[in-house]
């Protein structure tokens, strides 16, 4: 029984040992970039006399802290794409947080969409707003 027992134990530590190693391996390869400086840039106002700005930091979740550089070099592309979805989108879109979740979905699409494209990998995980900010 005392056999049995302490088999058991063994098998149920070497089993949590190698799940947990797997699981941090797994997660210690994500990366982050962050945006510098913030992509800051018009929106259209209500009335075509208004305009109004939207100030955000943009962070890439990566699905590999080896891709960083890859992001790096396309930082212009990217920042492009950002400035050019959000300039188009309307007031009311901006200052709503659905809006904004439909934005951030745009923009993550886009950028993963580019990306795929420029390497032909899958780069980024996820697009996070830390900062938002409007006028």
């Amino acid at each position: 029984m005392k056999k049995t027992l302490y088999a058991s134990i063994l098998i149920s530590t070497l089993f949590i040992s190698l799940f947990s190693s797997f699981a941090s391996k797994a997660e210690s390869t994500v990366g982050y970039f962050g945006f510098e400086p913030d992509i800051i840039t018009n929106y259209i106002g209500q009335s075509n006399k208004k305009l109004g700005y939207v100030r955000i930091t943009v962070d890439l979740m990566l699905s590999d802290m080896s891709n960083i550089a890859i992001v790096e070099h396309h930082t212009p592309l990217l920042r492009d794409a950002l400035v050019e979805i959000l300039s188009k989108e309307p007031e009311e879109k901006i200052k709503s947080l659905t809006g904004r979740e439909e934005i951030r979905k745009r923009c993550a699409e886009k950028l993963k969409t580019l990306l795929k494209q420029e390497t032909g990998q899958e780069i980024i995980r996820e697009v996070l707003f830390t900062k938002y900010l409007y006028h």
